[in-house]
């Protein structure tokens, strides 16, 4: 039974501390109905956007468990309140806590495409896919209102450089037409998070997520665009989501996936807390099961951050996962793969314009 205090609407139920920081302020929550279309309970809670403007977009992504080489986030912190979000520590570098204030408190990278046009346009650079996000949801609740994404994607084809997606949000097929075109010189794959066929599953882990019938309609489409989709099972979590592996990796093969993976979830910094302070409210009756599980893929603890690792697990749980995971591949995804996204077309601008003086 969920307990009265539970925070609808919001995943973490609290601001943990900031690692960085002496002093911890609370801010009073005003009232706000959310997500009345969608059928979500009011909550508690206002989502604030600034603006900010950083010096560079592009990072080069130095862990080998990930499977990119380049990201850029338009957006910190991410309103869909994922409770499991890895993502969350960053929010810690910004002064905020990676509690609350990661889904409540938004900063808005306004200068993100002429940061990035700015990087491709570089003599130097040699291209490489960059993926939208590798860190918060580049097609979050903010993107409707920012275009900050679609302004990136029109930079990638203006260039024609490669460029990934990593998406739960529907939304991303308002820029159907800029993918379709990337599509065409084999510039862009898209990555679709799938956790659960549960819509009650899905309004806890996920609670500012597009639902589940929306998600699966989304992969679909993009397949039917002939645009490449893998569908990320991630995080696997014990004893909430490991047991429909099977049946996830079946309706993603149905609506058209090219691939899949998934991880298996790992509580890393203030994650930890703010994990077990929401199961503790949400499945008090499992709370203490589900850790146990976590922990016995991770060698006793709630995170690995050992490379290799840290992604998949290690144990009795972690290699039956595993097992489901390769069974449903070999039944589902025979024959089936992602490609290579194209990264011959791209020349720099100062050099394509220097072509026509000779």
């Amino acid at each position: 039974m969920k307990q009265n205090n539970f925070i609808k609407g919001r995943g973490a139920q609290h601001n943990t501390p900031n690692k960085f920081l002496k002093h911890v302020y609370e801010i009073e929550q005003d009232f706000l109905e959310f997500c009345a279309k969608e059928g979500e309970e009011a909550t508690k809670s206002r989502t604030e956007y600034s603006a900010v403007y950083p010096k560079t977009i592009v990072n080069k992504v130095s862990s080998p468990d990930v499977g990119m080489e380049y990201s850029m986030n338009p957006y910190q912190g991410c309103e869909h309140g994922c409770i499991y979000c890895y993502a969350r520590n960053t929010h810690e570098f910004w002064g905020l806590s990676a509690g609350l204030d990661f889904e409540q408190k938004i900063l808005v990278k306004k200068n993100a495409a002429s940061l990035l046009e700015s990087k491709l346009k570089n003599n130097k650079w040699k291209a490489e896919t960059i993926v939208l996000s590798g860190n918060t949801d580049c097609y979050q609740p903010a993107e409707q209102e920012f275009k900050i994404t679609r302004a990136c994607l029109e930079v990638f084809l203006r260039y024609r450089h490669p460029v990934g997606l990593i998406t739960k949000n529907s939304l991303i097929l308002r820029d159907l037409d800029l993918l379709k075109e990337l599509n065409a010189n084999g510039l862009v794959g898209v990555n679709i998070s799938l956790t659960s066929l549960s819509e009650n599953t899905r309004r806890i882990l996920e609670p500012r997520t597009t639902t589940i019938n929306k998600r699966l309609e989304t992969i679909a489409i993009l397949a039917e665009n002939k645009i490449p989709v893998n569908v990320m099972l991630a995080p696997i979590i014990p004893g909430i989501n490991s047991h429909e592996i099977i049946n996830l990796v079946k309706v993603a093969a149905d609506h058209g996936a090219s691939s899949f993976a998934y991880t298996i979830v790992r509580l890393n910094g203030a994650i930890g807390l703010i994990f077990t302070d929401w199961i503790r409210k949400v499945m008090p009756d499992k709370a203490e099961k589900v850790l146990n599980l976590i922990a016995s893929c991770h060698g006793g603890t709630l995170n690995d951050s050992r490379f290799g690792l840290r992604a998949k697990g290690e144990g009795q749980i972690a290699k039956q996962i595993q097992d489901m995971a390769k069974l449903a591949k070999l039944k589902y995804f025979e024959g089936r793969s992602f490609p290579k996204l194209n990264r011959d077309l791209h020349e720099p601008y100062k050099k394509g314009q220097w072509k026509l003086f000779n």
